[in-house]
């Protein structure tokens, strides 16, 4: 992940809103969000496998989901940015030891943007890939959501 440098208190209050979530406690995600893009990387854990000892596609989705949206988030500053519509695709096995998701906003409308993520390897490989588009919700960026502005 590239390190942290002065950054806007929207970026560091989507940051801390993400973690706050009570999923990560379960992936224990990093993440830095950029005026460019946000990205999100996971330590692999077997608990992530399926049968055939790699990561389930569930954890490509999430990766690649997460990173979008907050990228949406990005440019949309008042309310949280919900998915309306999401692809997926999982190009390569993955069994560890990290996954690392990067998202970025391509184009947008006053309601909708569109947003494209891809996730790598550890060895910076892709693996999987996600477009989708992504509105304005009706819940307000607040404290209650983690969302805390410095």
């Amino acid at each position: 992940m590239k390190k942290k440098t002065i950054r806007d208190a929207h970026f560091r209050a989507l940051e801390a809103m993400y973690l706050s979530a009570p999923i990560n406690q379960f992936y224990c995600p990093r993440i830095v969000v950029s005026k460019e893009q946000v990205e999100i990387e996971i330590d692999i854990d077997q608990r992530f496998f399926h049968a055939a000892g790699t990561v389930h596609g569930s954890v490509y989705f999430k990766l690649l989901d997460d990173a979008a949206g907050l990228a949406a988030n990005v440019l949309e500053r008042e309310v949280f940015a919900v998915t309306a519509s999401f692809t997926t695709h999982m190009t390569r096995p993955v069994s560890g030891p990290l996954m690392r998701s990067v998202g970025r906003v391509v184009d947008q409308t006053r309601s909708q943007f569109l947003v494209e993520s891809i996730v790598y390897d550890h060895n910076q490989r892709s693996v999987g890939r996600g477009n989708g588009v992504f509105m304005r919700g009706s819940v307000r960026l607040t404290d209650s959501l983690g969302y805390r502005l410095e």
